[in-house]
């Protein structure tokens, strides 16, 4: 699995830059919302939503907005019906991108992914021809600085992860998505605050790109992600660390 903290570190940066323009809260209300509607309001037993509520909390979201949120999503409130759907695709030098969204009118936003595929040079393709080279796991990463690597692995694997590795300065740990959340407990009640922590989908092979190449993925990711409907876009694409640093 090394290697793919490059991708938590991305992600974490782009966290922050919507932060700032207040388009994480966006998203993250629609996550809050359907999370709700299809397990319940209750977050000690929903554990997607518990995880949605500690990832809006980390985003200082107002307990207030969570809230609405919720019970928009139990139907306490009125609101708008979100529902589930991902589209996949190639972006340059064939880059497979998985792109998850939620949103109250499919037609809409298919034609719209679409198009900012098109306009990247990438293309859509057909369901399942992406998703088979991405597995579902949980990742969280952990400053290395933080901990040992033997007292990390002993709890992690006590707790129920399938591994851990060091990538750079970061320890990154898998789980099965049903082990998530435990492995994630224990390691917060270890006293260690990770970096990012998240049911993700990681590639099961990285394929490397030129810089150019994959500043042009970075950009179609960019862009994917500014859609109001886009929650999450995943890809194969192997950054190279020039770019990474690039970011800032």
């Amino acid at each position: 699995m090394s290697g793919h903290s490059k991708w938590a570190s991305i992600k974490h940066k782009k966290a922050a830059a919507d932060s700032k323009r207040g388009k994480i809260f966006t998203k993250l209300i629609r996550e809050l919302t359907v999370a709700a509607k299809m397990g319940g309001g209750d977050p000690n037993t929903n554990p997607r939503l518990r995880t949605i509520i500690d990832t809006a909390k980390d985003a200082n979201m107002p307990a207030d907005n969570i809230e609405r949120a919720i019970k928009k999503g139990t139907g306490e409130l009125e609101g708008v019906t979100y529902e589930e759907v991902g589209y996949e695709g190639y972006g340059p030098q064939g880059a497979a991108i998985l792109v998850n969204c939620l949103t109250d009118n499919k037609n809409r936003t298919a034609a719209e992914v679409r198009n900012i595929f098109s306009k990247a040079n990438g293309s859509m393709a057909g369901q399942g021809s992406v998703a088979w080279l991405f597995e579902k796991k949980g990742l969280i990463v952990v400053d290395a600085s933080k901990i040992t690597e033997d007292k990390l692995m002993e709890i992690a694997l006590s707790a129920g992860a399938e591994d851990l590795a060091q990538s750079g300065s970061q320890f990154e740990v898998t789980t099965s998505p049903g082990d998530f959340e435990a492995v994630r407990e224990a390691i917060k009640k270890s006293g260690i605050t990770a970096e990012s922590a998240q049911v993700t989908m990681i590639p099961k092979n990285l394929v490397p790109v030129s810089a150019e190449s994959a500043r042009a993925v970075l950009k179609l990711i960019e862009n994917l992600e500014d859609h109001d409907d886009v929650q999450n876009v995943y890809t194969n694409c192997d950054i190279p660390d020039e770019v990474v640093k690039e970011m800032g």
